[in-house]
C-alpha cells in the first residue's frame, strides 16, 4: 500500500491544506477572529526568543485546537515569515497517516520550502508514525526550525513525554470555553469592569462596591443556563439549537474518543465496557467514585474500571479531584470526585434537553462540574492541589478545595433556592479556623443572592457571576491587550 503512495500525491494534499501558498494568508473560515486565552499562551511559548520548545496543544476533541494553530499561522504571514516556509499537515488525513514523517518533510523541502527557517504545524500528531522520535530529532538537529503541533490523545503524548520530551517540548492544555469566552465568542455585551476586581477577594469591596458590581453582572444571568446546555465547544457553542448542539457533542466529541481513539491508540477491545463506565460518570458528575462500585455495577474488575477512568481522564473527557489533607501534607488518592470535561457532555450523552434546568439536584451536579472546569483551568499554570475535604471521623465535606503554597481557597456549591450553610458544616469550621489565609466562598444560584454570612467569614457569589469575573482575572493575568 506505502508503495502507491507517490511524492506527488502527497504533495497534493499538502497543497491542499496549506492554501497560503498560493495566496499568502490563512482562509478566513480556519483563522477566526476571536482569540481564545490558550491562544496567547501558546503564542508566548511558540515565539519565545530565549527559550526554544516545542508547543504542543493537548484537549478533547472540538475545542480549537487546530483554529490556535491557524492564527499563530496568519500571525506568522502578519510578520513576513514566507508563505512556503509554513507547512501544516494533519495526520487524520489517511494519506498523511501512512506516511512516515521524514519522508512528508523530504517531500517539502524539496518542492516547496524557501530556506531552513521553517515553521511546522503538525495537526493530530499521535497519528504520525514515531512522532515523539521526530520530534526529538527536529529539535536536536534542526534549531533554526520552529514546531507547533495539536493531540486530543493525551495518553500517547503523556507516554512518550518522558522519553524525549523533557526540555525540548511543552505541552498546553486547551480546555472548552470558559464562560467569559462563551460571552465574547457570542458577542454579548459585557460590563467594563476594573483589571483588580479579584473573584476569591471580593471581601475586601465595600458593601456599596460589591452591590454595584453585581448590579452590573446582573444581565448575565440569562445566558448561564445556555452555556451549561450547548457547552464550550467553540463551534457548537454559537448556535441556539439545541438538539443539533448535542447530536455534534455526542459523535464529534463522545463517540469518537470512544470508538476511535481508545481502538486505535489505546488497543481497547470492549467499547461496550467503556461506553457504560462513561455513561456512569454521566450520571454521577460532580460525586465520590469508587472502582469497586464501577466495578460490580458493570460486571467488570477493578483493575479494568481503574485503567477506564484513567484512559477517560488522559483523553479529555473527564477530571478527576482528589480528597486533599487540609494540613497541606499530601495528597490523598482513593476515591476521587469525577467531573465532566463540559457540562454539556452529561446532557447531550443523557439526551436531557431545557427540562435538565428545573431538576435542582441534576443543576447542583452540573454547576459543580461547570465551577471545578473553570477552577481547574484557572490555577493550571500554579500547579497547586485542587480537590475535595472530607473529614474521615465527622463525614463532613468541602466539595472543592484550592491548595495553594501560601494559602487555601474553599468552595461550596448550593445551587438552589435559598440555601443555608449550617454553623457545623465543615467550610465553616475550616474558614474560621484558617482566617486570612483563606478564601471561603459559597456558589449560589440567583442574582441577589451574594454579600458575607453572617456567621461565618464565607463570601456569597452566584454562579455565573464568580465564573465570568474568574474569566476576567485571567483575562488581565494572561492577555496582552492587542
Amino acid at each position: 500500500m506505502k508503495d502507491l503512495i507517490t511524492d506527488e500525491s502527497v504533495l497534493q494534499v499538502l497543497r491542499g491544506y496549506n492554501k497560503w501558498w498560493e495566496i499568502g494568508k490563512v482562509p478566513n473560515d480556519f483563522a477566526k477572529p476571536v482569540k481564545r486565552f490558550a491562544y496567547f499562551d501558546a503564542k508566548q511559548s511558540f515565539e519565545h526568543t530565549s527559550i526554544r520548545r516545542h508547543v504542543i496543544l493537548t484537549g478533547p476533541r472540538r475545542v480549537g485546537k487546530s483554529t490556535i494553530m491557524y492564527q499563530t499561522i496568519q500571525d506568522m504571514l502578519d510578520i513576513g515569515i514566507p508563505s512556503k516556509n509554513i507547512l501544516y499537515v494533519s495526520f487524520d488525513h489517511p494519506l498523511l497517516k501512512m506516511s512516515a514523517m521524514d519522508r512528508i518533510l523530504k517531500i517539502y523541502i524539496n518542492n516547496v520550502a524557501v530556506d531552513e527557517h521553517i515553521y511546522l504545524f503538525l495537526d493530530e500528531i499521535q497519528y504520525a508514525q514515531e512522532w515523539n522520535g521526530w520530534l526529538k530529532t527536529i529539535y536536536d538537529n534542526y534549531p533554526s526550525y520552529r514546531v507547533m503541533a495539536t493531540g486530543s490523545a493525551s495518553p500517547v503524548l503523556s507516554d512518550k513525554m518522558p522519553e524525549s520530551g523533557v526540555g525540548r517540548w511543552v505541552q498546553i492544555r486547551i480546555p472548552t470555553l470558559s464562560f467569559y469566552e462563551y460571552l465574547e465568542l457570542r458577542g454579548i455585551e459585557v460590563p467594563l469592569l476594573e483589571q483588580k476586581i479579584k473573584p476569591t477577594a471580593l471581601s475586601e469591596l465595600s458593601q456599596k462596591e460589591l452591590a454595584g458590581l453585581m448590579g452590573s453582572l446582573e444581565p448575565l444571568e440569562r445566558h448561564f443556563h445556555r452555556y451549561l446546555l450547548i457547552g464550550g465547544f467553540p463551534e457548537i457553542a454559537q448556535t441556539d439549537d439545541l438538539p443539533y448542539a448535542q447530536r455534534i457533542i455526542r459523535e464529534d466529541v463522545v463517540d469518537k474518543v470512544l470508538k476511535r481513539d481508545m481502538v486505535s491508540l489505546f488497543n481497547v477491545r470492549h467499547i461496550d465496557e467503556l461506553e457504560r463506565v462513561f455513561l456512569y460518570l454521566c450520571l454521577t458528575t460532580g460525586n465520590i467514585v469508587e472502582a469497586t462500585t464501577i466495578a460490580n455495577n458493570m460486571d467488570i474488575t477493578r483493575p479494568t474500571a481503574l485503567k477506564y477512568l484513567d484512559f477517560l481522564e488522559l483523553a479529555n473527557l473527564i477530571y478527576m479531584g482528589y480528597p486533599v489533607d487540609m494540613a497541606g501534607k499530601k495528597i490523598l488518592k482513593a476515591k476521587p470526585k469525577v467531573y465532566l470535561a463540559d457540562a454539556a457532555i452529561r446532557n447531550a450523552v443523557l439526551l436531557q434537553g431545557e427540562e435538565v434546568l428545573q431538576d435542582p439536584d441534576q443543576m447542583g451536579m452540573i454547576v459543580e462540574s461547570a465551577v471545578y472546569k473553570h477552577i481547574n483551568t484557572f490555577y493550571y499554570n500554579f500547579n497547586p492541589r485542587i480537590g475535595y475535604y472530607r473529614d474521615s471521623n465527622s463525614q463532613k465535606e468541602i466539595d472543592i478545595v484550592v491548595m495553594m503554597p501560601n494559602s487555601k481557597i474553599l468552595i461550596e456549591i448550593k445551587y438552589r433556592e435559598n440555601p443555608r450553610i449550617k454553623e457545623t458544616e465543615a467550610i465553616v469550621d475550616w474558614s474560621k479556623k484558617e482566617g486570612s489565609s483563606t478564601a471561603s466562598l459559597l456558589v449560589t444560584k440567583h442574582a441577589g443572592d451574594y454579600g458575607m454570612l453572617d456567621h461565618a467569614p464565607i463570601m456569597r457569589i452566584p454562579a455565573f457571576a464568580f465564573l465570568y469575573l474568574l474569566g476576567h482575572a485571567e483575562k488581565t493575568r494572561f492577555r496582552k491587550p492587542e
